[in-house]
């Protein structure tokens, strides 16, 4: 096992403001841990509401000469940050392991998905196109343009902390706009990475800003962010709670907000699917990132006729898994992020097993200690347990039964959330009313991996407002404007 010593040295643990490496206002600095291990990796800054000013500062200084460079001129900057990760692709994959703890191979194609978001937009940003419109006058003309909102605020999750910072920092700065960024508290230096590699791509002092916190500090960075009259939106991936609590902050400001929240994704099976294809899938939308995604697959609904068949593959192929640290080689699932969710993970275990599920395999803490949890498989799950209603964000299989479309259709709707959703069928008929009839933003047919940067991504519900990615992401991070022009009356 290879974990590194030192970080790399294009990495400070300082937060990154106006294109400077620098210290909390406060003196203070929290520690990142290694998830795997409990060690100390090192500490960043514990910064606040002054530090955070501080950056909205300089990113409405960076504004002006952000926006009105060409969009090709941004686009330059966006691929050079591209080829900066890419090359070092190795050693972010790394990096990300050693904070997160997912298998480096899955953080090698995060790394990759991460830069993508850089390469794509800096393709979008040239095509952020108006309109005119016939005019209701003949001596007027009607133009319709989009121009970037100025300083734009991001908070971004643990779960996938380099991906999360490009989808929304790309199409933000690619339109014109200047952000500051709040990193997960467990995950900030794939972020300080980032903004290592933004000054050698050439980004310009102020466009882009890190500003790290711990858990205590989070709600007023939050609060600097939602109440400052400089910002003038906000992109947040997390939980629902604290999103509908970042809304209400922007209610008197009138910001806008994109939020990509709580999920509750139903992978439904039904006896005409291609039934090695749908195991394949099962395993890899549960198990990735050891449960700990937004679009894990949280109740697995199999039809009756081939259920008992699929709980016992899915649970020969969960005993399969190979937990240990990510930076060993043959790890194919990692620790959880913090003892708390591996909290919540035995507290929604014992409460399906109390209520009659049973346990097919796993169900207990790992004997390699930490927060390591053991590849769970559940039968017999029914709408009335808390892991139905909750997400789970760890690697445990919920399987329930139904009996026709229809069941399968209502229990999948049967939450406040609406995320993802997926399903396995060879019936083309079904394929369209069922993918239809899904309550989600997203659907995966016959697919258990549905990420890309081409295609929109965001939730329905309580599962959020906005989408990223494709050509629809960057026009969540502008403004329309209408400009009448009149008095052009007739040539002589």
């Amino acid at each position: 096992m290879n974990i590194p010593t030192e970080l790399p040295e294009y990495l400070q643990p300082l937060g990154f403001i106006d294109g400077q490496w620098c210290a909390a206002v406060s003196g203070a600095a929290f520690e990142v841990l290694d998830p795997a291990t409990g060690k100390k990796i090192t500490s960043v800054p514990r910064m606040g509401e002054s530090d955070t000013e501080r950056a909205i500062a300089a990113a409405h200084k960076a504004y002006p000469a952000w926006r009105t460079m060409t969009a090709a001129a941004r686009a330059g900057v966006l691929e050079a940050w591209a080829a900066s990760m890419r090359a070092r692709s190795d050693q972010l994959a790394q990096l990300l392991t050693w904070e997160q703890g997912k298998p480096v191979s899955e953080s090698k194609v995060e790394i990759e998905y991460a830069a993508s978001f850089f390469s794509w937009f800096a393709g979008e940003g040239r095509r952020i196109y108006g309109d005119t419109i016939p005019p209701h006058l003949p001596d007027t003309r009607i133009l319709v343009m989009r121009q970037p909102m100025g300083v734009v605020g991001g908070i971004t999750p643990w779960n996938f902390p380099s991906a999360m910072v490009t989808r929304k920092s790309a199409p933000a700065l690619a339109a014109g706009n200047c952000m500051v960024l709040k990193p997960a508290e467990s995950t900030p230096l794939s972020a300080l990475a980032l903004a290592g590699l933004a000054l050698e791509a050439g980004v310009p002092p102020g466009v882009f800003n890190v500003v790290t916190g711990a858990r205590e500090d989070a709600a007023v960075i939050g609060e600097t962010l939602t109440s400052h009259p400089l910002v003038k939106k906000i992109g947040f991936t997390g939980s629902t709670v604290v999103g509908k609590h970042l809304m209400a902050g922007c209610v008197d400001g009138l910001k806008k907000i994109s939020l990509e929240l709580g999920g509750n994704a139903p992978f439904i099976v039904f006896d005409d699917a291609d039934f090695e294809a749908a195991l394949a899938g099962a395993m890899i939308c549960k198990y990735r990132n050891t449960g700990q995604t937004c679009i894990s697959a949280n109740r697995i609904l199999v039809q009756d006729s081939i259920h008992d068949r699929f709980v016992e593959a899915l649970t020969a192929r969960a005993a399969e898994l190979v937990p240990g640290h990510g930076l060993e080689d043959g790890v194919s699932l990692g620790p959880l992020i913090e003892p708390r969710a591996l909290d919540k993970v035995e507290r929604l275990v014992a409460d399906a097993l109390a209520k009659g599920a049973r346990l097919m395999i796993g169900g207990n803490r790992h004997s390699l200690g930490g927060t390591y949890y053991e590849p769970t498989v559940l039968s017999d799950v029914t709408p009335e347990m808390d892991i139905t209603r909750e997400e789970v964000f760890g690697p445990v299989a919920a399987i329930m039964r139904f009996s026709d479309e229809a069941e399968a259709i209502a229990l999948a709707n049967d939450t406040q959330y609406g995320l993802s959703g997926y399903f396995y069928s060879r019936d083309v008929g079904r394929v369209f009313r069922v993918a239809e009839a899904l309550e989600t933003g997203i659907v995966g047919v016959n697919t258990g991996l549905i990420s890309t940067e081409i295609a929109p991504f965001g939730g329905v519900k309580e599962s959020g407002i906005g989408r990223e990615g494709s050509k629809y992401g960057i026009e969540d991070w502008t403004e329309i404007k209408y400009v009448c022009l009149a008095g052009i009356g007739e040539g002589s």
